[in-house]
């Protein structure tokens, strides 16, 4: 990691910089395959699979003995681990659902609000050298919560035309029924548009690469909504004295590894621990198995030192973390100053691997620096708020020439019309 002690507000654009490429660069690729799927339906899928996959295949639903198989393949501690996942992430997303609102905003006039699911929404599943089975549990479980009445699942297949045990065993467990076989710009694709096997869907949500992340964003051009631009994953870690080198180390490792495009930031108020914790790294690194990766994702990365606690937060708030985690003394005064995050992690002994997985909160995030404008996946993600109003005769007659004034100062005489009409029957008694 690079390390820069107290930059000038005039450096921080530079030192914010993500490592991805111009999404303008992908837009072509990511267009074309969209063209071809639109124009071939599943024959531009099988085509695709082949060339980015290498996997020729023309079926791409998981079959119910896929399934059972899968279920057979999958230990019994990692399935309790699953099991306990599960439970605390059904936990704060049943917490998050809400009852309808209803106010009388004034006499005669009720407004209510009611959240009503998406009915179809795909969910995709990053493959590669890291399936995320993990991801299936976030999207899944609120998805089920919301009562979304058509849940369709993609997710690269492996060098064998299937796809790993934990994730097809994690999916049924879900009660995920719609599986496919199908990863990268194609599935995005394929949700989008629908082909002769894979529906349409009305929103696409998960994380993924570059290409992913771009041709969700192409996706929105075809009606289609998306959770987020969610890309290379990210964190940044702050510290002040009180902060531990080896777990600090350990936190910014566990992202490393993630891809070669991931990005971790380490923040400081105390100078010592840029050295301490890139002493900590290096003897860590060497006994990960992912060390390459890591070791290239730590190339794009950096550690920083601030005199102040003020300059330390205006940068992280400025950088906008996907995950960020707080080890400092003062915990109150950075956390009221929380303003731009995907997810915060608070006190030496809050992992990020935590939210990864199991304390019950989601890992599908923003990313990129739009925490700035985006939340995480959330239970509301995969529902609508719809406004309802009823006006009564006495409510129109106290509302009335409030609406009448109002569309005439806008010169929309027909808005006005549409009050006057009514108050005209109530006058004459109709």
């Amino acid at each position: 990691m690079k390390q820069y002690k107290t930059p000038s507000a005039s450096e921080w654009e530079a030192l914010m910089q993500r490592p991805t490429a111009t999404y303008e660069d992908l837009e072509p690729l990511v267009a074309s395959v969209f063209d071809a799927v639109k124009a071939k339906g599943d024959q531009a899928i099988i085509d695709y699979t082949a060339q980015f996959d290498g996997v020729l295949q023309d079926e791409f639903k998981v079959t119910s003995l896929e399934l059972d198989q899968a279920a057979t393949k999958v230990s019994e501690p990692l399935k309790n681990a699953i099991q306990n996942a599960k439970d605390n992430i059904e936990r704060f997303h049943k917490a998050q659902l809400t009852e309808t609102l209803r106010v009388t905003t004034q006499n005669g006039v009720e407004c209510w609000q009611e959240k009503k699911p998406i009915e179809k929404v795909g969910l995709y599943i990053p493959g590669g050298s890291a399936p995320l089975f993990s991801t299936i549990l976030m999207l899944a479980i609120p998805a089920q919560i919301a009562g979304c009445k058509e849940i369709v699942l993609c997710s690269p297949p492996n060098k064998e035309g299937g796809l790993p045990a934990e994730v097809l065993y994690t999916a049924k467990l879900c009660g995920i029924e719609q599986i496919f076989k199908v990863g990268g710009i194609q599935a995005i694709a394929a949700m989008a548009l629908g082909t002769e096997q894979i529906p349409k869907v009305y929103k696409i949500f998960g994380p993924g690469n570059q290409y992913v992340t771009v041709a969700k964003q192409w996706a929105t051009r075809h009606h289609v909504a998306i959770d987020m631009p969610a890309g290379p994953s990210e964190l940044l870690v702050v510290a002040d004295e009180s902060g531990k080198a080896d777990f600090i180390a350990a936190d910014l490792l566990s992202q490393a590894e993630h891809g070669k495009d991931s990005q971790v930031v380490f923040v400081t108020t105390h100078e010592p621990l840029l050295e301490q914790v890139a002493q900590s790294i290096a003897a860590q690194l060497d006994d990960l198995p992912r060390k390459e990766i890591a070791a290239a994702a730590l190339e794009n990365s950096k550690a920083i030192y601030f005199e102040k606690d003020s300059e330390a937060i205006d940068f992280i708030n400025s950088y906008g973390p996907e995950h960020y985690i707080v080890c400092v003394t003062n915990e109150s005064l950075y956390l009221e100053n929380v303003n731009n995050a995907g997810s915060v992690f608070v006190g030496n002994y809050t992992p990020e691997s935590a939210g990864d997985y199991a304390s019950g909160t989601n890992h599908t995030l923003p990313t990129n620096g739009y925490a700035k404008q985006y939340s995480g996946v959330n239970l509301d993600s995969f529902r609508k708020a719809i406004t309802f109003q009823k006006i009564t005769k006495e409510g129109i007659q106290s509302l009335g020439e409030t609406i009448e004034l109002m569309a005439a100062a806008e010169g929309l005489e027909a808005h006005k019309n549409a009050v006057s009409i009514r108050l005209k029957a109530i006058k004459d008694g109709i």
